[in-house]
This record gives C-alpha cells, structure tokens and sequence, in this order.
C-alpha cells in the first residue's frame, strides 16, 4: 500500500521511476524537468503553484513551487508538506534572515534575501536603510509579491519596496521586465551607501540590478588595505566598488573605467561625499579598449582590479567567457608595476574557480609576468552559500602580486 499524499487539497508532482530521492531529502532544492513525470495535468498548472512533491511510490517528499515553463520545474520551499505559504510563513524566513545581518553589520545597507540559502528560493532582496529592493525571479514569489512586500515592510520597518524585474533569471521563469513601486514612494535621487569607510551612491529606481553590489563588500575591503599611496585603477567599476573602497584607504589617486556614464556619474558623487574628488578620475569607453589604450599610453598602476560583467552565465557560453576572462587578464596585467597587485574576478555562475583561475594565469603568462596569488576571496556573508547548490557560489576575487 501506497502512503497517502499529507496535503490531499494540493496538487500532486511526482518524480518519475528509479529517480534518486536523497538529493531532495538531503537538501537539493530543485526539481528539473527531466526528472518529474510531466503529463498534461502537470504542464497545465500555472506557474507559481504550491504543490506536493512526491517519490514514485507516492510518498510525499516536499511542498514545491512549480513552472512548467521553466526547467527548473520545481523549487522546494519547505519540507514539511502542510506548511501554509501565508504571511505569517514568509514573516519567519524574513525575520530569520534578518536577525543573522543584524549580527553580521552595524548599519541597515546589506543583502537581506539570497535565494534559496535564506529559504526563499529565487528571491533577491538588498536593504538600503528604509527602502527594500525586491527580486521576484521565480514565478511563486512573483505571484505572491503582495505578501511578500508586506511581510518585508513588517519585519524590517522599511518604508518603501520596490519591485526590480530586470535579469535574464526572470526571462527564464517566462516573468515580465516590469519594474514598480510596491510600497511607500519611489526615492527621487540616489542613496548614499556607507560601506568599508567608502559612500556609494545608489540608483535603486534606474541602475543596474538591485542599485549596489553588496556581494563584493569583504574583496573591496582588502583591496583598501593594499590602497595606500597607490596609483589604483578600477575596471568595470560601476558605481566606484573597488575605486571607492580604494580612496577610504588612502589611495593616491583612483581611475575608474565603466561603459556606463550614469554609472561613471555616480562614483564621482561618492569620491565627492568623500571629500575625495581631487584624488578621483573617471573614463567612460569599452573595458578592452581602454586596457589596450592605457598600455599604448605607458600608464601603469600599483593595483589594478578588473570586475567584469558575467562573460560565462551559462554552459553553452563557458569557453568564449574563460577566452574573454584570459584576455583581461592579459592586457591588465601589463598595466600593473613591478611588485604591483592585480585583482581579477568573475561573477559567471559556469566558470569554477578552478577554471577562472587557470584562464587568469594563462592570461598573466602571456603578458609576460609572474604571479603569486595572495587572496581567493567569496561573496560576503550576507550572501549565504547553499552547500547542496554550487551555482550559488559565483562570485570569485583573485588578487595576484606581479
């Protein structure tokens, strides 16, 4: 005899025969499509629907949320098969996710939500102070934003949410690209981010994705401890994240280059919120242009960082990303002084680290220098790892002495 389904009201999914249910009891918190039997009653349910995952023998395994759109057809959300996805359940997950930044950092300015690390799966939230910046990328938490918004607003005393739907993740869940204001009143200029002794600005209604990169918050600290008295030059430096951190450390002068001017624009406010704008210079243009540029210039730098865009987000585009990581890493370490330290990183969810790493040194070998790494550096901790899921470890710093 079969065990009965927990949650009979609900809807049932089930893992197709001889599928190996340990990954989903041991924490692995999706389902592919592949993996589940996809009749027409599956691919007809909308998507964001709560469901009752089960084994092949009909034992329930999890409470799913699921997108038949979506390769990911289903994102665990809670072992316990009768839990009731209301507000009072979110309320328990945001107030957990905040009691471990209110242990982690002295100021409101930090990723609140990282997906599925914090219970949430698909979820981004990034706190700046009053306002939370929402990123509904799965279609659950998209169709549920309304609880999601109030229970946010209830735990932190936030006055305003917004609603980021910008991102290829929310193209591949089939979610629209529209953005609003959920809560409160749309700030009217940029918010001034305290972090590492630097002032960031952040455009949370027109920047890139959430306004701010918190993830690379403990590299940007490193560097600022290697700044003083250097000559620093930031690529792709958006908004000034390592550029900034460098000048709170003392930096003789900061170049930030970025193909965005509203960017470039913004980390001229911070360095001038810092009383820093004499020691700041900033250079719009294409990243590898600009690399070639400086070196035909003569220019070189006491530390160079190089934070590129994701070249490798997915497989099908892993090997031009490692050959566009490589030429990076070619033509900025040209720049560097002798003895001099060169940071590179990757956000590329398909690069591991071991493969960044080999493209950078092969990169750093043909500019005809010697490396020593110093530092591996990871995303902060208000970016929580789930052990179970490797992609949620993206984000990687190398910091090389030439």
């Amino acid at each position: 005899m079969t065990a009965p389904s927990l949650a009979s009201d609900r809807p049932v999914i089930r893992l197709r025969p001889k599928m190996d249910t340990r990954r989903i009891r041991h924490g692995f918190p999706w389902a592919y499509a592949n993996e589940v039997v996809t009749d027409r009653r599956t691919k007809a349910m909308a998507p964001g629907t709560i469901a009752v995952l089960e084994d092949s023998h009909r034992t329930p395994l999890a409470l799913v949320a699921v997108n038949p759109a979506s390769k990911i057809i289903a994102r665990v959300i809670d072992m316990d098969v009768g839990a009731d996805v209301d507000v009072n359940w979110f309320k328990a997950r945001l107030t957990r996710a905040l009691d471990l930044r209110e242990r982690l950092f002295d100021a409101p300015y930090y990723r609140l939500i990282h997906a599925e690390a914090d219970g949430l799966p698909g979820v981004v939230i990034d706190r700046f102070d009053d306002v939370l910046v929402i990123q509904p990328n799965a279609a659950w938490a998209d169709a549920r934003i309304d609880l999601l918004s109030a229970a946010a607003m209830t735990v932190t005393g936030a006055r305003t949410v917004l609603k980021n739907a910008g991102g290829r993740a929310r193209s591949l869940e089939g979610l629209d690209d529209v953005s609003a204001v959920l809560q409160g009143s749309a700030p009217i200029v940029p918010i001034p981010v305290p972090m590492n002794g630097a002032t960031y600005m952040a455009d949370v209604m027109g920047g890139q994705k959430t306004g701010l990169f918190y993830d690379q918050r403990p590299n940007h600290a490193f560097a600022a401890g290697l700044a003083r008295n250097a000559r620093v030059l930031d690529m792709f430096s958006h908004v000034g994240g390592f550029g900034l951190a460098a000048l709170a450390g003392g930096a003789a002068s900061t170049l930030c280059v970025d193909g965005s001017t509203p960017a470039l624009a913004l980390a001229a406010q911070g360095a001038a919120a810092m009383d820093a704008s004499d020691r700041f210079e900033g250079r719009q243009g294409d990243a590898f242009d600009v690399l070639t540029a400086l070196g035909e210039e003569g220019r070189t730098f006491d530390l160079v960082i190089c934070d590129p865009p994701a070249f490798a987000p997915a497989k099908p585009a892993l090997d031009a990303g490692l050959r566009a990581y490589e030429r990076v890493a070619r033509l900025s370490a040209a720049l560097v002084a002798p003895n001099g330290i060169l940071a590179l990183c990757s956000c590329s969810h398909a690069a591991d680290l071991s493969a960044f790493q080999a493209a950078c040194v092969r990169g750093i070998g043909k500019a005809g220098r010697t490396p020593a790494l110093i530092r591996t550096g990871f995303a902060g901790p208000d970016h929580p790892l789930m052990p179970q899921l490797a992609e949620s470890g993206y984000l990687k710093a190398l910091f090389f002495r030439l």
